[in-house]
């Protein structure tokens, strides 16, 4: 079974193509990184992948319900935690208020604070809490951690992971930092120029590059598309 399976996939964008032929075959049950340069097509296979565009030719078939975490975590300045948690449960027909409401506990955070008093932190607790309890079958992030201080960037990182074993779900986690995807990643997809330069288990792809680092081989596979 495959979390994500695309054939030929691309997205144009007027003449620009943010993806161009890709092909991909990831199984499910991994945590897998999405790297690559800025406007390598990232963001792209993520809306893609989450119906939140359609792609211009190929295909994109996703495994199930999708839980989404975008780049600015956004949630409601005006709405306390749990107004979220009651939005929630009102449009999510799967919707799981204990794991919500054990969740909101866990990582501290006051049911009746106002999101826009939160932390940045904070509010992508917030936003992965309102995702996952969706239940989703996949869990897709778009640099949820990127401007958060190394303290609440691990704190989230465990979560994820948290989330990923409770729910028995797959995740797509996006992100410039080299070290959060060696943290939590066991899969991984080097974006570059709008193709696709690799895809596999971070083991095997790191012991087919040995002496390599994670950062390193995904460096050399970024150099390459830039050559191309």
């Amino acid at each position: 079974m495959q979390t994500l399976h695309a054939e030929k996939l691309t997205k144009r964008y007027g003449r620009r193509a943010a993806l161009l032929d890709c092909d991909l075959a990831v199984p499910s049950g991994h945590i897998v990184g999405l790297v690559g340069p800025n406007g390598a097509g990232k963001s792209t296979l993520l809306k893609l992948a989450c119906g939140l565009i359609r792609p211009t030719s190929g295909t994109l078939e996703v495994l199930g319900s999708v839980g989404f975490v975008a780049q600015d975590t956004p949630v409601y300045a005006s709405f306390s935690v749990a107004d979220h948690l009651r939005m929630g449960d009102w449009l999510n027909p799967a919707w799981d208020a204990a794991l919500a409401e054990r969740r909101v506990a866990e990582v501290g955070l006051d049911p009746a604070q106002k999101a826009g008093r939160l932390s940045g932190g904070q509010r992508a607790q917030l936003a992965l809490t309102l995702a996952a309890a969706k239940r989703p079958d996949l869990l897709i992030l778009d640099e949820p951690a990127a401007a958060l201080d190394p303290l609440a960037r691990d704190a989230f990182l465990r979560s994820l992971v948290g989330f990923v074993r409770e729910l028995g779900a797959g995740a797509v986690l996006s992100s410039h930092l080299l070290g959060d995807i060696a943290q939590v990643c066991d899969y991984l997809i080097v974006l570059g120029a709008g193709r696709v330069q690799v895809a596999g288990p971070v083991r095997q792809l790191l012991a087919d590059h040995r002496p390599a680092t994670l950062e390193e081989l995904v460096l050399d596979y970024m150099s390459r598309a830039v050559a191309r």
